[in-house]
């Protein structure tokens, strides 16, 4: 369903923009955007409504339409099988795409008073690779490069960091190339890190953010905490070991690693850039990931965001 409304994406994504968008969204949705709160901005813009318990997600723009209908789809899919995951609003016909964007909305998944542990994550990992994708609902091949392109276009860097990053991006694609694997495919998060599993006030691990899911090889969704641990040694080895004997696999071990090592840094620095207008904070450990990116054997002193 599309909706015309100011056209956020000239004057660039921002996070006053993204509530300019979210506020005509919940209009056209009928509901009361008054003393919605941002929670989170980065890929999306995230805001939690006051008047119901319900999240919009606004997406950055039309080219993301297809993703935001895969993660409404996939979300009724695990809902059916109940698997515990984020769910979609019901009886709202979406994504709506207000101006250039796609915004889509979800059930407010009332927080516990403890973070999710990696063992979990690995459990649910471990759960969700043994799921069967249904007939009819159709999900792309994983894909590392999808949005590299967009970003660099769009982001307000150097323009030293800008060619180099290129450079870097055709480097990984070939490496990307010669990958072989010798596991199945099956239902693949894409984006399967800690943060994206929330621990409800019942206790429950539920999964969340849609946007990367496809149809590939588990190793995709074991790449974002070995790499986390192994290179950027953001667990300690006990929480790292909990996630690996809850999979089952140290993806470590495999050749492949660290072609995914790269991507994964790669996706994570152009992740970033996106937002270095947004505060210092922010643009200065863009700065930190570029550095590090700049010198393959150096220490990757990377800080979470």
């Amino acid at each position: 369903m599309a909706v015309d409304a100011a056209r956020g994406s000239e004057e660039g994504f921002t996070s006053a923009g993204a509530a300019r968008v979210m506020a005509a969204a919940c209009q056209a949705a009928g509901l009361d955007d008054r003393g919605a709160e941002l929670i989170r901005f980065g890929e999306n813009g995230l805001f939690r409504l006051a008047s119901a318990p319900v999240i919009v997600r606004v997406a950055r723009g039309k080219e993301w339409l297809f993703k935001a209908r895969t993660e409404v789809a996939v979300s009724r899919w695990l809902q059916g099988e109940g698997f515990p995951a984020a769910r979609v609003v019901e009886d709202l016909e979406q994504p709506l795409l207000i101006g250039d964007h796609p915004v889509t909305f979800w059930h407010l998944i009332s927080e516990g008073a403890r973070k999710p542990r990696y063992g979990e994550l690995g459990g649910i990992l471990r759960d969700l690779h043994a799921l069967t994708i249904p007939e009819g609902l159709e999900l792309p091949a994983f894909d590392p490069f999808d949005k590299q392109e967009l970003r660099l276009d769009r982001a307000v860097i150097p323009q030293d960091d800008r060619l180099f990053l290129r450079k870097r991006w055709r480097e990984l694609q070939e490496k990307f190339n010669e990958l072989t694997f010798d596991t199945p495919k099956g239902p693949v998060h894409g984006d399967a890190h800690v943060q994206n599993l929330m621990v409800d006030d019942q206790g429950q691990v539920i999964l969340i953010d849609f946007e990367a899911f496809c149809f590939d090889h588990p190793e995709w969704d074991l790449m974002v905490t070995a790499v986390e641990h192994h290179s950027l040694g953001w667990q300690t080895d006990e929480q790292y070991a909990d996630f690996v004997n809850a999979y089952g696999r140290d993806l470590y071990d495999w050749p492949g690693y660290e072609t995914l090592r790269g991507l994964q840094e790669f996706g994570m620095t152009t992740w970033l850039m996106q937002n270095v207008q947004e505060d210092e904070a922010t643009a200065e450990e863009y700065r930190r990931r570029m550095a590090s990116l700049r010198n393959d054997e150096g220490p990757r002193d990377w800080h979470p965001r």
